[in-house]
């Protein structure tokens, strides 16, 4: 054990890897063991998601950010914009998509303590 923890530590010196609070990065190519990788934000937007829809979700994420600071009870509908995106007619309904899935997620954070 104290062998491998060995070479461990001379392999992570040799290819410059930085840890800094659970962040690892290294030499292209390096993959880095389990527990030693961030994971994947809770606030972070799907990867299936479009530009337009990734945009909307963020602002869920903050429409939902919002309604929770001011102790209000949250709704979708009340969030103005999403009601009256400020966008192009093609692109409000993808954002309305968006936004609504990052409000959920938002909430879900934030008024029931889900990841």
């Amino acid at each position: 054990m104290k062998n491998s923890i060995g070479i461990w530590a001379a392999a992570v010196a040799g290819v410059g890897l930085l840890a800094v609070g659970g962040v690892s990065s290294g030499a292209a190519g390096f993959v880095a063991p389990a527990g030693y990788v961030q994971e994947h934000h809770w606030d972070a937007p799907p990867a299936e998601l479009d530009d337009v829809q990734r945009h909307g979700f963020h602002d869920g994420i903050e429409g939902a950010r919002k309604d929770y600071g001011n102790h209000r009870r949250p709704d979708v509908n009340n969030r103005e914009e999403f009601r009256h995106p400020n966008l192009p007619e093609r692109d409000r309904e993808a954002y309305r998509r968006g936004f609504e899935r990052g409000y959920q997620v938002g909430v879900d954070h934030l008024y029931h303590g889900r990841v």
